[in-house]
């Protein structure tokens, strides 16, 4: 559907755009794939009754459509209705968000603080949408913006549809499988660049950007037609090991360091991970102890994910292990969680977490890591923290573990 667009604004500015600037770009995935997705949505509009949604999250307007914003203070938009969709962007990008995105795209200007929210009301009234009942995702939704909408549509029931589009997209299709796999031998590849530069007296940083620039290139020979962005490393040494998420710091490396290993090639949007325990020279033998049990629970973890597993009956399981050695205390975070799009700075599928509190039933599609990992406080034999991180794909007989990256002391303790 083509969208007019009024040209009155302040000062003669116009207050909304089209920006069918160039030619559309290849997406990551087909139409097909694409058309699947927004079917899935609009049974959820069905069954809640709701003549259209407005998507407002990072995950969702990159799933439905193959647009990933920068938000940078602006706010961004995805109407979907029975018949079509429409993504709202910031004129700041131009005509980008229209070719990189499946559908339709209005573009509003900074001339007037509310025309993101008039862009909105704009897409629903050239579809004709009287407003009744309306999605939006609560989870994501700033309530500024919520109550902004609101205003707009005054007597419309909003809804929230963040959960029903969460538990849809932790069913993966062939097509987002494809390039998880990439993601995950891509994600091997950072890892070996990583291995062979480890040394004594490099430091930290060093090591991540060695590991980041391998991982892009083959980003980019593998997807040559995907915007490069957002693929990153966390490497730490030593003390700086303690939690999964530090940063690298200007550390240098040290003989008998406990290093951790953490490569995220992101594709698209698609996040994939690989992380290892490795040291710097032989550990010493709490720290070898520790390392092992550590390598024990995530062997147990790979054997316990297949299709009928229940992610809180994984942790329980793998927790007797922690109790029988006298570490579950030093258990950091849960065992796992699914993949597809998400990353350190947007949404994530928390319906699918191996953790106690979760009940979610794993299928074929779904997409999971284990990834146990245990702390050990500085000053005490063995300190540091000790984790490895593989990828399953749940199929109809099993898993298949797509990380080929070998994980324990067999492996990973690097000579010096």
């Amino acid at each position: 559907m083509s969208i007019s667009v009024p040209a009155t604004s302040v000062a003669g500015l116009e207050r909304l755009k089209v920006l069918h600037n160039g030619q559309k770009s290849p997406l990551t995935f087909s139409d097909a794939e694409f058309e699947r997705r927004l079917g899935g949505l609009r049974r959820i509009m069905a069954a809640k009754e709701l003549d259209a949604v407005i998507l407002t999250s990072y995950q969702s307007i990159k799933y439905y459509s193959d647009f990933l914003f920068t938000y940078f203070g602006r706010s961004y938009a995805m109407v979907v209705t029975a018949e079509d969709t429409v993504t709202v962007t910031a004129n700041i990008d131009a005509g980008m968000p229209w070719r990189r995105s499946y559908g339709e795209n209005i573009v509003y200007t900074d001339w007037r603080r509310d025309n993101y929210i008039h862009a909105i009301e704009e897409a629903l009234r050239q579809r004709g949408v009287a407003a009744r009942r309306l999605g939006v995702e609560d989870d994501s939704l700033p309530l500024d913006n919520r109550n902004k909408i609101q205003a707009a549509f005054d007597g419309a029931t909003l809804v929230d549809v963040a959960q029903d589009a969460m538990r849809q997209r932790m069913i993966k299709s062939a097509e987002e499988i494809e390039v998880i796999k990439h993601g995950a031998r891509i994600g091997d590849l950072g890892g070996e660049a990583i291995k062979s530069a480890i040394r004594e007296g490099i430091s930290e940083y060093e090591v991540a950007l060695i590991g980041t620039e391998a991982m892009v290139h083959e980003i980019a020979r593998t997807f040559p037609d995907s915007e490069i962005r957002d693929t990153w490393v966390w490497f730490q040494s030593g003390i700086n090991t303690d939690g999964a998420h530090n940063w690298a710091t200007t550390r240098k490396l040290q003989r008998g360091d406990i290093l951790s290993l953490n490569c995220f090639p992101m594709t698209s949007g698609y996040y994939t991970a690989l992380e290892r325990t490795l040291f710097l020279g032989e550990p010493d033998e709490r720290s070898l102890e520790l390392w092992n049990v550590n390598v024990d629970v995530h062997r147990r973890g790979l054997e316990l994910i297949k299709p009928g597993a229940v992610c809180k009956d994984i942790a329980a399981e793998l927790n007797e292990i922690y109790v029988d050695r006298g570490l579950l205390a030093n258990r950091t975070f849960g065992y796992g969680h699914s993949f597809g799009v998400l990353s350190h700075y947007y949404g994530r599928e928390a319906g699918l977490e191996l953790r106690e509190d979760i009940d979610t039933v794993l299928e074929p599609g779904m997409v999971v890591s284990m990834e146990p990992m245990i702390t050990v406080l500085d000053g005490q034999p063995g300190a540091g923290g000790y984790r490895e991180h593989d990828i399953l794909v749940v199929n109809e007989s099993g898993a298949e573990n797509i990380t080929k990256f070998g994980f324990g002391p067999e492996n990973n303790i690097i000579p010096c």
